[in-house]
């Protein structure tokens, strides 16, 4: 397995060499290498295209199909939902019949419940078409991050989770631009046909350049009985379960702001669309950059644990900033304010998402599909079931997305301090590199 740099010469040589129970040739050319790590990007940016684009709108599908704005909200829900469950049924069956045709399937069914979207007539099958949108782009992420597991290792993983959200981080920023651009053109019926026509284009990539990465001999050939197994002894691993549940709750951090923040924006602060749209584009290029620093100067200088547990940190500070300005503690205050402290709590996940990745993922060597698995379903089922709690009080108020981030930035430090205990990861790494010196020293001496 290469440590580091992924290319793929092309997807006939990589079948083959699958073929023969070996990975493709990963490491030979750069710009193959660039095509890989686009590729990859693309399709985990495929959750935040079907949810960002999308967010714009959410105040004229309440208008369009004359329903309440929490009914609407559950659009969200329904989606990232079937993300969620869908990860659990496509993890373990890209373990057993290889990477290619579950995400091949996946996208296909995603094009098709995407075209459905945009014909719904009504919210209640608006929901229905988005929670079958959601369970066939599960395929997409999890078996990226599966891809990813194939190929990289130790701190060559983190590094490449760091580069991916450079490609996906462009998502949430082009995404809700996008959005506000179709709505001065058309409908929001209009962002269900646009994305339609991305989800075409990345099947294309992916049927096109992507070869298989998974090798006959690492299958299993079990069935749900084997994927049940493997998913329980994943989770009696308590580190991988506290790194999960870690990721999970902050990103129901995040959720809140993605689902609160167009109704904040423009309901209580009177922003337009395409004001709203700008605001996320600056705060996805926050994340972005934060994520470049993590994987390129911070891995490898700083444990992941220590920038895990800086990055919550910083969540918790600017979810406390955002309660106390919402329940006036402050006094009246404008958008610019709001606006810096969800930058700042957005650039946080920049260290925080991709580093609680790598930390589970580093704890498997094998079942990695059935792993991703894990992570994007606990990830997706807290970030749903946070979705609706920041609409309970209405739409006049930001006091319930402030609660819910803050509230689950601390569960997340909970189950980090409490499951995966850093401390002694570290007295561990430290002891390991004295060993090191020690060793070296004596071979020196002798």
């Amino acid at each position: 397995m290469p440590e580091g740099g992924a290319s793929i010469s092309n997807t006939a040589q990589g079948a083959a060499a699958v073929e023969e129970g070996e990975r493709p040739d990963l490491t030979s050319h750069r710009r193959t290498g660039l095509l890989v790590t686009f590729l990859l990007g693309s399709l985990t940016a495929v959750p935040p295209l079907a949810m960002d684009m999308y967010l714009p709108s959410l105040p004229e599908v309440t208008r369009s199909l004359h329903a309440p704005a929490a009914t609407v909200q559950l659009t969200l829900t329904a989606c990232l939902a079937g993300m969620a469950l869908g990860q659990l049924v496509v993890g373990p069956m890209s373990d057993r019949w290889g990477r290619r045709r579950p995400l091949l399937a996946g996208l296909a069914v995603f094009v098709v419940a995407t075209v459905l979207c945009a014909l719904a007539p009504t919210v209640e099958l608006l929901v229905a078409f988005r929670l079958a949108q959601g369970l066939a782009g599960a395929a997409a992420i999890v078996i990226a991050r599966a891809v990813v597991r194939d190929l990289y290792d130790g701190m060559a993983m983190a590094r490449f989770f760091s580069t991916l959200m450079l490609i996906s981080g462009v998502a949430p920023i082009v995404a809700p631009l996008i959005g506000g651009q179709v709505l001065r053109v058309t409908d929001w019926r209009g962002v269900f046909v646009v994305l339609t026509v991305i989800g075409i284009a990345i099947g294309v990539l992916v049927w096109t350049k992507l070869p298989e990465t998974l090798p006959p001999a690492e299958r299993h050939s079990g069935g749900v009985g084997e994927a049940l197994r493997a998913m329980r002894g994943l989770l009696a691993d308590r580190s991988f379960a506290g790194y999960t549940l870690t990721g999970g709750f902050a990103f129901a951090s995040l959720f809140a702001y993605i689902s609160a923040s167009p109704f904040v924006i423009q309901e209580i602060y009177g922003a337009s669309p395409q004001t709203f749209s700008l605001l996320f584009g600056v705060n996805s290029v926050g994340l972005v950059l934060v994520g470049q620093i993590n994987g390129k100067v911070l891995v490898g200088r700083v444990s992941l644990d220590r920038v895990l547990g800086i990055g919550l940190t910083i969540v918790i500070t600017a979810a406390t900033a955002l309660l106390l300005m919402s329940t006036g503690v402050f006094g009246e205050v404008g958008l610019a304010p709001v606006a810096f402290a969800l930058f700042v709590l957005m650039s946080a996940m920049g260290i925080t998402l991709p580093n609680t990745q790598a930390l589970a993922l580093m704890r498997t060597k094998h079942n990695a599909g059935s792993a991703s698995a894990l992570l994007g379903t606990s990830s997706f089922l807290i970030g749903a079931i946070a979705s609706p709690l920041v609409g309970v009080a209405g739409e006049d108020t930001a006091v319930p997305m402030a609660v819910v981030q803050l509230a689950a930035a601390l569960v997340a430090v909970a189950c980090f301090m409490g499951m995966c205990r850093p401390w002694k990861a570290s007295k561990a790494s430290n002891t390991s590199k004295t060993e090191s010196r020690t060793a070296s020293a004596e071979g020196a001496d002798s």
